[in-house]
This record gives structure tokens, sequence and C-alpha cells, in this order.
């Protein structure tokens, strides 16, 4: 799925602190050609969220360097709900607003959290609806797995 996201000029600084920029410039897949992208879709009074975004930050740390992306986009209607869950749970990790719920209808988000892991070609090759404690194992084998199709292209290319 190529698809063309709202987002983000501020994202080399966003990707260093945790202050969410707004949805607001285009942005494509294109650009992250090469790379793997966690689009986790999420918001302040999903409690699932409360549990994903320690993880989160732990892939990012962990992983980052290898190539993974990840961008948090925050669905509340209101930017303050957001910014006061960022107060209790920072991200290490790129963050962006979608108030106009754009990113949200184009990625057909019904769940909180929603996230959807990009391939290195601009394809989405997996999504998980919810947060689950006790299947972060799983969802880091699918991270490592996409990275390892990285590796491997560039150890080849």
């Amino acid at each position: 799925m190529r698809t063309s996201l709202a987002v983000f000029a501020l994202a080399q600084i966003a990707l260093f602190s945790w202050a969410p920029v707004s949805a607001s410039e285009t942005f494509s897949t294109e650009k992250y050609a090469g790379r793997v992208v966690v689009l986790d879709f999420w918001a302040s009074w999903c409690v699932p969220c409360r549990r994903s975004f320690p993880w989160l930050n732990t892939m990012h740390e962990k992983y980052a360097d290898d190539g993974l992306v990840i961008i948090g986009v925050n669905l509340d209607m209101e930017r303050a709900d957001a910014e006061r869950f960022l107060q209790e749970y920072p991200a290490s990790f790129a963050i962006l607003y979608d108030d106009k719920q754009e990113l949200a209808r184009q990625f057909e988000v019904v769940a909180m959290p929603s996230s959807y892991v990009i391939g290195r070609d601009g394809q989405v090759i997996a999504r998980h609806m919810g947060f689950k404690v006790k299947q972060q194992d799983e969802y880091e084998a699918l991270l490592v797995e996409a990275l390892r199709d990285l590796r491997q292209e560039d150890a080849v290319g």
C-alpha cells in the first residue's frame, strides 16, 4: 500500500524529543524507503496505550540504529489531553497529531492502539489492534524479522 501520509517537517527534531508536531505537511513512505516504520495510533484515554509506550520506547532505543522508525500518531480531539498523557508516559520516538483524522481514515483505524508495520518497500507488512503485554515478544520478533530483511538487503546491495 503506497500511502501518502499527512505529517512532519520537524521529524528530525521530534525523533530526539517527545515534543509532538502537527500532522500538517505531506509525508510519503518513500521518505523512509529502506527503513522499517511503525505507525502507532493512540489516544490519551486508551488504557493499553499506557502499556505500549514503554515497549515502543524500548524498541526505538534498541533498533533505531538498525533502521527502525517509530511514529506515534495521536488521535485526541484536544491536544492538551495528549500533552498530559505524554507528561506521564513520555515517548522517545516521534509524535504526530492527526487532529483531522486523515491518517486514521487512510489506515482504517478501528481500535486503540492500532499499529502498522511498514516494510522497507513502503508496504504494510503487519497490523496489530490493541496491545497485549503477553505478546511483546511476538511483536518484537516481527520487527526483528523485518529489520533482518533490511540488513540482508544492505549486505547484498
